[in-house]
């Protein structure tokens, strides 16, 4: 399963465009993230799902504290985070476990360590042993929902884990401490996303939990048994295998529909304010301009990650397929020098470097941060792409930006032609101050800065391209004057509406210029959350009415973004109804077409039901745009 790895980073605004950092590009104050498998796969429960034992990285013996020392000097003042995992850590045994936690205590650059754990020995012992050794352990602990979202995880007779795993999380709620759940969305909760959600916020010791979806449909031959005879857990999985698809598979589309009504559940229910929820934590920080720690989501991938087994191998993420992952022997590396040039040497590496720079097109790297390289190498090789892959991450920042901008309107994030564009720059000096004077007649009005370039750009300069200009609304004297007048239809009829517009443009070819050219568009500044969710499922049915009547060189768009108050920094959901060149369209083809386009989407939205969902419960788009 793909599991994010906390990569930790900084907590201002992203500056670095990229979508794969490679280690050497960072300083030493940027952390990474080394992953013991302490017994390699050695586990003493069988998950009809696991990853792990599909790998070729057989378990037996046992990390060591003399190479828990090593890799602190290896990495010289990097800080580490440090995730104990498995199969399971805690069959290393107490002894062992606590020779390993009391070198990490002394490790100074080991800034955060974690257990990642099936819980199935969790005792007071243990969580006695964690306290004596390293009291500030982070728990985390597999659990897939509910009883009935636990079906996949069974112990090699084929019983249950989830009775053993419950008791473990109510032991620790009992002790006063805390852990993180990472749930694989499997088909057991589909459609379920609420009820798997309250049932693990009932656990008080839960402070976090992680969505992780199985994208197992490429898995099609059984986990080789152990010993000559299968056993139970093994002929329940080869039992979910007979379909050709294992029964606990989904699809991308349905992950991101369970994480999305997830989010929906999650702020309406006010589990926010005890719960961290990811990947939706990670989406909306991204969305936020913020970096996060989810490495789907930040450009330090893989080549901030690394994981050691057994034996001294030392490999990168453990999410890529072994032993292609192999870096080199853990011995063998004195400085990090040494890791850098076996990075470079890698070809599963380097591929993967290369798959996300094909994110760099795409209108969604910034917030999407290219996901995770080996599901999408998986799926890559399984479909002959990963569009599909692309398609549901694109799928869930939509939502997530849509559930940000009205948290009360859950159906907003159903919405499958509103699409997150931010808009850079989009930038108003005081956005307060603008939207009390549209709707205060006796507010004073300065003059207005009016200039128009021989492209027939309005602006307070009057050049073409992008470029200050006065903030207008109807009561000033100058507001007509102030539009352009290919897109003043349009924008009179919405502000009929009442809706306060902020930006305007009637597309400009901007021919023997240099600059790029400008396409029709109107920004709308909603006041409240809940006239951003009307105000946004009105201009959905208005591209539903308009669907099929526009020229095929023009398509019309529905945009998610936010615009910024300089003042004070903040940032206002706003909304833009644009006409943009139709996939394969050229811009002659585009700007031969417009006058129509316009004419037509004007008189649609003239006509359009002022009230009622979104347009896509009612027609779903024909086609939605690979992102």
């Amino acid at each position: 399963m793909p599991t994010a790895r906390p990569v930790p980073g900084p907590d201002d605004d992203v500056a670095d465009g990229s979508v794969w950092l490679p280690l050497e590009d960072t300083d030493e104050h940027t952390a990474v993230s080394v992953i013991c498998k302490l017994r390699g796969e050695t586990c003493d429960v069988d998950c009809l799902y696991c990853f792990e034992k599909r790998k070729e990285a057989p378990g037996g013996a046992a990390i060591t504290p003399e190479q828990i020392t090593h890799l602190g000097r290896l990495f010289g003042s990097r800080p580490l985070t440090v995730e104990l995992h498995g199969g399971e850590p805690l069959t290393i045994g107490k002894p062992a476990m606590a020779a390993l936690l009391d070198e990490l205590a002394a490790q100074p650059t080991v800034r955060r360590v974690h257990l990642q754990t099936n819980a199935v020995r969790l005792d007071d012992t243990w969580l006695d042993l964690f306290d004596a050794h390293y009291p500030r352990l982070h728990i985390g602990i597999s659990l897939d929902g509910d009883e009935d979202g636990n079906s996949w995880r069974v112990g090699y007779d084929g019983t249950p884990l989830y009775p053993r795993v419950a008791a473990a999380l109510n032991l620790l709620g009992k002790r006063g401490r805390t852990c993180g759940v990472i749930t694989v969305v499997t088909s057991a909760v589909l459609g379920r996303a609420p009820a798997v959600l309250d049932h693990l916020a009932a656990f008080t010791a839960v402070r976090a939990i992680n969505l992780v979806p199985a994208f197992d449909t490429s898995v099609t031959e059984p986990t080789a048994p152990v010993g000559t005879r299968p056993s139970p857990s093994r002929r329940l999985q080869q039992q979910a295998l007979t379909t050709g698809t294992p029964a606990w598979a989904i699809t991308p589309d349905q992950y991101a529909q369970f994480v999305l009504d997830a989010a929906a559940h999650w702020i309406s229910t006010g589990h926010f304010r005890r719960i961290k929820l990811d990947p939706v934590v990670a989406a909306i920080r991204r969305l936020r301009g913020l970096d996060t720690t989810h490495c789907h989501f930040t450009n330090r991938k893989c080549s901030h990650v690394f994981t050691t087994y057994p034996g001294g191998r030392l490999g990168s993420c453990d999410e890529l397929d072994w032993p292609q992952a192999h870096l080199l022997p853990l011995a063998t590396a004195t400085t990090e020098k040494d890791i850098v040039g076996a990075q470079h040497r890698n070809p599963l590496l380097t591929s993967g470097r290369a798959l996300m720079d094909t994110c760099r097109t795409c209108p969604y790297h910034t917030t999407c941060g290219g996901g995770c390289t080996a599901t999408r190498w998986r799926m890559r090789q399984s479909t002959g792409g990963d569009d599909a892959y692309c398609r549901h991450r694109a799928r869930i920042i939509d939502g997530i930006a849509a559930l940000l901008a009205a948290p009360d309107d859950p159906d907003g994030a159903r919405c499958l032609r509103a699409r997150w564009r931010p808009r850079i720059p989009n930038e108003m000096r005081d956005v307060p101050a603008f939207l009390a004077r549209w709707d205060d007649p006796d507010a004073p009005r300065e003059p207005a800065r009016l200039r128009t370039s021989t492209h027939g750009n309005i602006n307070s300069t009057g050049l073409p391209g992008v470029h200050e200009a006065d903030d207008l609304d109807p009561r000033h004297p100058q507001w007509r004057e102030g539009i352009e007048p290919g897109v003043w239809p349009l924008l009179n009829v919405i502000t009929s509406w009442g809706a306060v517009t902020y930006d305007s443009c009637q597309g400009h070819p901007h021919t023997g210029t240099g600059l790029a050219s400008a396409v029709y568009r109107v920004g709308l500044l909603p006041r409240t959350r809940d006239e951003y969710a009307r105000l946004a499922a009105r201009l959905c049915r208005t591209l539903t009415d308009a669907d099929g009547y526009l020229p095929p060189a023009v398509t019309a768009r529905l945009a998610r973004t936010d615009l910024t108050s300089t003042t004070t920094g903040t940032r206002h959901p706003a909304l833009e109804l644009s006409l943009t060149p139709a996939p394969g369209a050229t811009w002659a083809d585009y700007f031969n077409g417009l006058a129509q386009a316009a004419r037509t989407l004007t008189h649609v939205a003239r006509h359009t039901n002022p009230t009622g969902p979104c347009g896509c419960a009612e027609r779903p788009p024909r086609r939605r745009e690979t992102p």
